[in-house]
């Protein structure tokens, strides 16, 4: 790996993809650089999610190429790559504790050390049902599953989604508090740019499938003169 290629943890080079007859993304080219926590941002559609699962491995391009740390993703990199998706994948009937032990025997990189730590930093209990957690519980459960791993690359769709803002505030602590910078990059996609702005390093504006901004945070709110949440009215509204 050269070294300007170690600079970059996801590189995407004329990556379409079309599911039948409609275009989910088109002709997109970009650059994430390792260590940093990026915010992928547009509508409902505009291919976030596929995205997402694309660097994940879990689908694949149309056309064009996808390099995730210098290789092709796929489900074989499962390793490399925490994934969270937006749908709620947890059992009701587990425990909080039983879903974490569940977890854990996906993944060789699984840190119990960690896990038990964020058990208590996400006041959780892990004697309490799954089925039993708010949708803000819920959702720092689901955190705990991609932070206890060592994984070089996490890509987090939507971890906020339908929560209340004291929530939101206290996830967004405790992904800054287990990011490792340096060592880790965060992909993050989200609606809610108000309390999440803070983190991002760089941000990628996607529209109709398409990249409208792929750059750092603050050298676009000094292009637009003013915060991302008005940068998205201006490209959106």
């Amino acid at each position: 790996m050269n070294a300007e290629r170690q600079q970059y943890m996801i590189e995407m080079q004329g990556v379409h993809k079309r599911y039948l007859l409609k275009k989910a993304l088109t002709d997109v080219d970009l650059r994430i650089r390792r260590g940093a926590i990026v915010g992928l941002l547009g509508p409902n559609g505009s291919g976030k999610s596929t995205m997402l699962k694309m660097l994940a491995g879990l689908i694949y391009p149309t056309s064009g190429t996808i390099l995730v740390n210098g290789r092709k993703p796929d489900v074989r990199n499962k390793s490399q790559i925490a994934y969270l998706p937006e749908i709620d994948h947890l059992y009701g009937w587990m425990t909080v504790g039983e879903t974490l032990k569940f977890l854990s025997g996906f993944y060789a990189d699984w840190q119990d050390e960690k896990a038990a730590e964020l058990l208590q930093t996400m006041e959780l209990d892990a004697g309490q049902k799954v089925r039993h957690l708010s949708k803000g519980l819920r959702a720092r459960l689901k955190l705990i599953g991609a932070f206890a791993r060592q994984a070089p690359l996490v890509l987090l769709d939507e971890p906020f989604s339908g929560i209340d803002p004291s929530s939101r505030a206290k996830i967004i602590r405790s992904i800054l508090a287990e990011f490792q910078s340096g060592e880790q990059t965060i992909v993050l996609s989200t609606h809610s740019l108000k309390e999440a702005e803070p983190m991002f390093d760089d941000v990628i504006f996607l529209q109709h499938g398409q990249v409208v901004h792929c750059e750092p945070a603050e050298r676009l709110r000094a292009e637009y003169g003013c915060s991302l949440e008005n940068i998205w009215e201006k490209v959106y509204g």
